[in-house]
């Protein structure tokens, strides 16, 4: 299993940050992989990834989700094996931190020699920075889930 902690600055109200990333359906818009999201409940999503080639579909629940402040969730079945949270930090009125942190346990040697080389840090680096520029330039989340888990 390994650990990955990234954190990015970004120019919205902490409000906005964390409605947005309660939008899975949206995240095929700034997570290079990631095809398709689906909504089952207010609690599970099936993904669909495909990366270097390779499809995967799993299931994740969230575990955790507190308005403004974090948003926690393990995989419960399929392909890939992973627990992580994201956590809301205001700054200012208009500037948030987005802290992630990301449990991978890597499955076959590709999956193994891709963590060694730092492929899944550099994705998640990535994908923050896309999540950046996705929420900065629209200037409004495009919904929002206000739930408590």
């Amino acid at each position: 299993m390994s650990t990955i902690e990234e954190s990015i600055d970004v120019d919205v109200p902490v409000s906005t940050a964390y409605n947005q990333w309660t939008q899975f359906e949206d995240f095929p818009r700034f997570m290079d992989g990631v095809e398709r999201i689906e909504q089952r409940s207010a609690t599970l999503t099936h993904w669909v990834t495909s990366v270097n080639g390779v499809k995967r579909e799993f299931d994740a629940a969230v575990t955790e989700q507190i308005p403004d402040e974090r948003v926690a969730w393990t995989t419960v079945d399929g392909e890939v094996r992973q627990a992580g949270v994201v956590t809301f930090h205001r700054l200012e009125d208009n500037r948030t931190k987005v802290m992630l942190q990301l449990d991978h346990d890597p499955q076959g040697i590709a999956d193994t020699v891709g963590d060694k080389l730092g492929f899944v840090r550099r994705q998640a680096t990535g994908d923050l920075k896309r999540f950046k520029t996705f929420i900065e330039s629209r200037g409004g989340e495009t919904g929002a889930w206000r739930g408590q888990v």
